[in-house]
């Protein structure tokens, strides 16, 4: 028996020289991780760039001139919220408020629908079904500016196709885009031409992921058509809906290069909305300031309406499980 022993004090555990990594490894080790950590960043530091010079400190800049009486050319002062004052007691601000609730109350709803009744056309095996997908989907890919340019062609209230249509019919000529009765609703039936291909697109590809099992046994059961629509296929759909409806009520909010090709807010500002209301106080009165103002109400509109599609998709989450639809399903089948 040992010293150590004797005296009870415990035996330190220690590495044996084979287990010990010399500090030359480790420090190599360290080296080549801080040169990987470089290699990295400088690959993505143009990105990062990219994002602070276009993103970050745009939205900081605009931010700081919405608070100042500024033109862009002559030095600026500061006004402190005189902006935001004068933005609520704008009546040509308040109409392209209006114009823009009226014009995203209507695309929203009318797109989704369109495009839930176009992809359950379209979610069958016929002939050419493929050509008819691709049709729906071509006036998305159209950029505005061509919409635009052809749509007042269409529309025009002499030489249009629309009125040479409406003449042989026997209906008396319209104004369309020059009507301030029918521009804002000419700018929405233009629009959902070209929004409704996207929904077709996101709602088919959903439709393709709903459980055939849930559908088979609702069917079992007795359900029909409209019961398995409603009861497995609208409820399965749900998280879709919830991002079309943001991604659509975005899109309507921010309509501007159909509103500028076309109708430029005429005639008498009908179609005067918030971003083009904008663009025309910051680059045609040179009011930078009080266009930077509008542009921030519009932006925290947005914020807010994610938000709440957002927090009403938790909640909905929550309250509805993932199979609740199939008992439900069972008893208005029962």
């Amino acid at each position: 028996m040992d010293r150590g022993s004797r005296t009870g004090a415990p035996r330190p555990l220690t590495l044996s020289p084979a287990d010990r990594e010399p500090a030359e490894r480790r420090r190599a080790r360290r080296r080549r991780a801080r040169g990987e950590q470089a290699t990295a960043w400088a690959f993505i530091a143009p990105s990062v760039l990219v994002i602070l010079g276009l993103s970050v400190v745009p939205v900081i800049w605009s931010l700081l001139l919405s608070f100042r009486a500024d033109d862009l050319v002559t030095p600026g002062r500061w006004v402190g919220l005189d902006n935001y004052r004068a933005l609520s007691k704008d009546p040509g601000f308040r109409e392209a408020v209006e114009n823009t609730l009226t014009y995203a109350g209507l695309y929203v709803p009318l797109s989704l629908a369109g495009g839930l009744a176009l992809a359950l056309a379209l979610n069958r095996r016929i002939r050419f079904v493929g050509v008819y997908r691709t049709l729906v989907f071509i006036p998305f890919v159209v950029s505005a500016a061509a919409q635009g340019v052809l749509f007042s062609f269409i529309f025009d209230p002499q030489f249009g196709a629309a009125n040479s249509i409406l003449h042989k019919l026997g209906v008396s000529p319209q104004g369309f885009l020059t009507d301030p009765g029918q521009s804002l609703y000419v700018l929405l039936a233009i629009s959902l031409w070209s929004g409704i291909g996207f929904c077709v697109v996101v709602f088919l590809a959903a439709l393709q992921d709903v459980p055939t099992e849930l559908v088979e046994s609702a069917r079992l059961d007795g359900a029909n058509r409209a019961q398995v629509l409603r009861y497995v296929t609208l409820p399965t759909l749900a998280p879709v809906t919830a991002f079309l409806v943001l991604w659509q009520l975005i899109t309507a909010l921010q309509v501007f290069d159909l509103v500028y090709v076309t109708t430029k807010g005429g005639p008498l500002e009908s179609t005067t909305v918030i971003v083009y209301f904008v663009w025309e106080q910051a680059f045609r009165t040179f009011t930078a300031g009080y266009g930077a103002a509008a542009a921030y109400v519009l932006a925290v509109a947005l914020l807010l309406a994610g938000t709440a599609v957002t927090l009403y998709r938790r909640h909905r989450e929550r309250t509805t499980g993932a199979a609740s639809g199939l008992p439900r399903m069972e008893g208005v089948a029962r």
